[in-house]
Formats: structure tokens, sequence, C-alpha cells
């Protein structure tokens, strides 16, 4: 077993990847599950046979890179006075996904080697740092995370740690909120959670999310900011606005959101030409907060008749019906319908393929709920840039089995025609 380790081990001096392998690699994984069990040695913790194994090549790796810097083999007859030469090794101990690895570095005389694959002051190897970001991305906090990785490896991993990691982010997050953006979106999805926030005191603080389809039909969160204390507020929506047009933002078709004060005439102060869609999945949500249960069923049916209309002449036919029959008994849902209604009825008069992506803010809704479930189990954050680096990190992450949340928006090829025939002009297609 022991030779075929070394044969499996060679490494490109470069990468650090296996190029050549003595046996298969799922053979060689059933075998050491097989020694593993046989004679209950672990696989994982400090005498681990994936420990060993990942120390194994790891010291191919270095050795392989000192050989590629000298320029001959150890032991080599080329190597004799070459100028340079071996020069002992240095004990050095690096945090990997398994657990801790203690590795001999080897030197040179002349002091240039500088090894790239467990390089000068790296104790930790990249897979322990994504473990950490993908825990942290779950909700999971710093001691939270130290617990479990310390039972997890067998290995004391300090809170502290686990920061150090997490704040690595904090710059690569400010670059991804400032980079630049497309000049001209077809949709833009604008939506708020509530989080806890201390400021001294724990609070409700609204997060404000922007998500954009660009004209290749791409999704991508193009923002997120922290409001103040006590809801959403014209002047934040128009320092938010104001931000995404810097930016480089000069036009957007439509702005789908829900019925968040301020933010409709801040859109038209900002881009004088775009529509503003009130999310309709959001008005009906409302409207059933107004009723009794057992009329949800049928309201749900009657308002998607108004929603499902094929002009605003129909829709505003099929609205009076609907008012004249609930106002004596929900005055207050009817009202709020007919306070919407500027801002409900724009996307009936788009193409029929326009409808679904703009009257609806499912996308970043569906953003929201994997935000929610991972501030869920924190309670509350101690700060706002520890709020957002989870926000940020749920963000960017694919998720498995789903759709990609940045991916192609489904039918797009077809929407991006009438797009074209709509708005070429505004879109720089014609």
């Amino acid at each position: 077993m022991g030779k075929e380790l070394q044969r499996v081990t060679q490494v490109n001096s470069r990468t650090g990847e296996i190029v050549e392998a003595g046996v298969d690699l799922s053979e060689l994984a059933e075998r050491l599950v097989a020694t593993a069990t046989a004679e209950g040695v672990e696989l994982t913790g400090p005498n681990g046979l994936l420990t060993g194994l990942t120390r194994q090549v790891l010291q191919s790796a270095l050795e392989a890179e000192l050989a590629n810097h000298l320029g001959y083999d150890r032991y080599a007859v080329d190597g004799r006075g070459s100028g340079n030469s071996r020069n002992g090794t240095t004990p050095k101990t690096v945090r990997t996904e398994i657990g801790e690895v203690t590795v001999q570095v080897p030197r040179d005389r002349a002091g240039t080697f500088e090894p790239r694959i467990v390089a000068k002051h790296q104790r930790r190897l990249d897979g322990f740092d994504k473990n950490v970001l993908s825990l942290y991305a779950k909700g999971m906090t710093t001691g939270d995370i130290a617990a479990h990785l310390a039972e997890l490896y067998g290995d004391e991993v300090s809170r502290d740690l686990v920061s150090t990691v997490t704040d690595r982010i904090v710059e690569e997050m400010a670059e991804w909120q400032a980079r630049p953006l497309e000049p001209v979106y077809p949709v833009i999805l604008i939506d708020a959670i509530m989080m806890k926030i201390r400021a001294g005191t724990v609070g409700n603080r609204p997060v404000y999310v922007a998500m954009g389809i660009d004209l290749d039909g791409h999704r991508d969160v193009l923002g997120m900011w922290v409001g103040p204390t006590g809801g959403e507020g014209a002047k934040q929506w128009m320092n938010m606005l104001t931000e995404l047009r810097n930016r480089g933002v000069q036009d957007v078709i439509v702005v789908c959101c829900d019925g968040l004060k301020g933010l409709p005439e801040s859109i038209r102060a900002t881009w004088p030409q775009t529509t503003v869609q009130t999310c309709v999945v959001h008005l009906v949500r409302n409207s059933l907060r107004f009723a009794s249960k057992k009329h949800w069923k049928r309201l749900s049916g009657e308002i998607k008749e108004i929603y499902h209309a094929p002009t605003v002449a129909a829709a505003e036919t099929r609205f009076a019906e609907f008012a004249d029959e609930w106002t004596p008994m929900y005055p207050a849902m009817v009202e709020m319908w007919r306070r919407a209604w500027g801002e409900f009825t724009p996307f009936l008069e788009f193409p029929l393929e326009l409808r679904k992506i703009v009257y609806t803010t499912n996308a970043i809704e569906s953003l929201n709920a994997r935000f929610r479930q991972a501030v869920r189990r924190r309670g509350h954050f101690p700060n706002e840039q520890s709020a957002m680096k989870v926000l940020y990190l749920v963000a960017k992450q694919r998720q498995h089995n789903r759709q990609n949340p940045t991916g192609e928006t489904a039918g797009w090829k077809g929407i991006l025609n009438v797009l074209a025939m709509t708005y070429g002009d505004r879109l720089g297609l014609n």
C-alpha cells in the first residue's frame, strides 16, 4: 500500500495537481475505507489514513517544487557544483480540510526557494478556508464553526481563526459592491428584508437588495445596502439608486418592486423613462391578510382574472366587479388595490412574453428566502459588516440541484426578440 501511495502522489510542481497515478483513485479510496474498517484505524484526525495521505501528497509536491527550482533531482550527479543545493528541512503545520498536517518544508542553501504549494507564512490550505466560509454562509456563528471543526478534525480551532478567515472576504465584498455595471438593464427587481443588527442596541434594520436581468438574460445581484432603523425612506432609496447610476446604469426599462414607500418616486427621478411595476404576488398576498381564510381560494381566483386580463380596459372592468362584490365585506382590501392600481397595471401593456418576468419578484424572493434561512439561527448580528458578509456569501454561492440564480432567464431569446422590437432604441439592439 505504501509504495502505491507514493506512486499516486507524483505531483505537478507548478500546479500541485496529480499528474500520474499508480493505482485507480476510486480503487485507492475503497482500499482506504476497507483498511480503516478492518484495522479500526481512523480516516481523519492526527493519525488518520487520509491525514497521512495528505501529508505525503504535500511532501511530494514540495520536493518536486524544490527539484524544479534547483534544476536537478535529489542525489543527481548533475547537481554537483551547481552553486546551490538542498539544505535540510523545516517542520511546518498547516490546517487542511481534514485537520492539521505537519510537513517538512525543504530549504536550499542560497535561500531562494519560494514554495507555492505551501507558501511562506501560509498556515491554512484553501480547502479549509472554503469550508469555513461555506459554514458561515449557512448562518453558523464563529463559535458554532469553531466547535464544529474541532469535532470534525479532532483538534482545537479558535474563534479568532474563524473570524480571520471570514474577514478575508471584506475587501472582496467591497470591490464587488463597487464594480461597474451594464449601461442598460431590461429589468431590475428590488426588495427588502429585515434583519436584527446591533448598533448600540439590537434593532430591526432593512437590507435592500437589487437584482438585475441584463441583455443576455443573466440574473445578477447588483448590490445590497443596510438601511436605517425604522424602515424604508425616499432618502435611502435615492442614495441606493444614485449609486447604481454612478456605477454605470444609465437606463432601466422596468423596475419591479413591492410597495416600498418612496421607491417609485425615487426610481422616476433617477431614470425618468423607467416603468415602475408593483409585484403582483405581493399584492395578492397582502390582499389575503384582510380576508378570512374561508374566502382565500375564491379571492385568489378572482384576483387572478384581474392580472391575467388581456388589456388594461378588461382588467379595469373585472376590478370594478371585484370591488362591488367585496367592498362591503373587506373595504380596506379594495382600497389597497385602488391605491396600487397605477403601478399594478403597466405589465398589462407589455407583450405576453415580458409579463411573467416583470409582474413578480419571485427571483429575488427566492434569494431572500436563502438569506432568511442563513440568518435565522443567528438571532442578531453584532454589526453591519458581519451581516453583510453572510448575505454576500449567500448571494455568491451556487445552489446545487437548482437553477443557478445568476443563470439565463428561461425563454430569454424569445423575450429578447420582443424587447428589440419594442425598446430597441433604448437598448441599443437596433
